[in-house]
């Protein structure tokens, strides 16, 4: 399995570890974050994930001071991607989940975050950043185009993202003309 994206930015986490039983990623989670929310560009994001955010620029960031989580992928509002854990560790990004009877998603599943909120529109070059992405993974894990879902489906009791406004048909449209 190849464990870098070639498309993306690289800035390792150390908010994960060795996926169980040499799991093989199977599924696609797609998430949305901002920091402070619906404050983008600032790159705080990348600081969450690799632990060296300052909680104390901010006051709403005082609630994040001691937590560690990770994705492996991170796509600004402009489509610049980041990879945060290679591909073949687990990162840190769906907590308490379920999805088609299996439970704890981050041992078999790759996380991806959109910069973003429940309730903003997501831009064309995330989409489409998003749609290579998937193309790519499609082609080095068993992820397919039917193991692709949302954080709120896999834990719908604490989450709600990528939220209403994520356009899942522009979503795969743009992955049949990347495939």
């Amino acid at each position: 399995m190849t464990d870098w994206y070639p498309g993306a930015k690289r800035h390792p986490s150390p908010h994960c570890d060795d996926r169980p039983d040499n799991l093989r990623p199977d599924l696609l989670v797609i998430h949305n974050i901002s920091l402070p929310p619906q404050h983008f560009g600032q790159g705080l994001v990348p600081a969450f994930f690799d632990g060296s955010l300052d909680c104390s620029a901010h006051p709403w960031l005082a609630r994040l001071e001691g937590v560690r989580v990770s994705a492996h992928f991170f796509i600004e509002r402009d489509g610049t991607l980041w990879q945060l854990v290679a591909i073949s560790q687990r990162a840190w990004h769906a907590g308490l989940s379920q999805f088609a009877g299996r439970e704890r998603l981050n041992d078999s599943s790759v996380g991806v975050e959109l910069e973003g909120a429940d309730h903003l529109p997501f831009t064309l070059a995330q989409y489409q950043a998003l749609a290579r992405l998937s193309a790519w993974l499609f082609t080095h894990t068993d992820i397919g185009p039917h193991r692709v879902t949302g954080h709120e489906t896999i834990a719908p009791i604490r989450k709600t993202d990528p939220g209403p406004l994520f356009d899942w048909l522009t979503y795969y449209r743009l992955m049949e003309l990347t495939a």
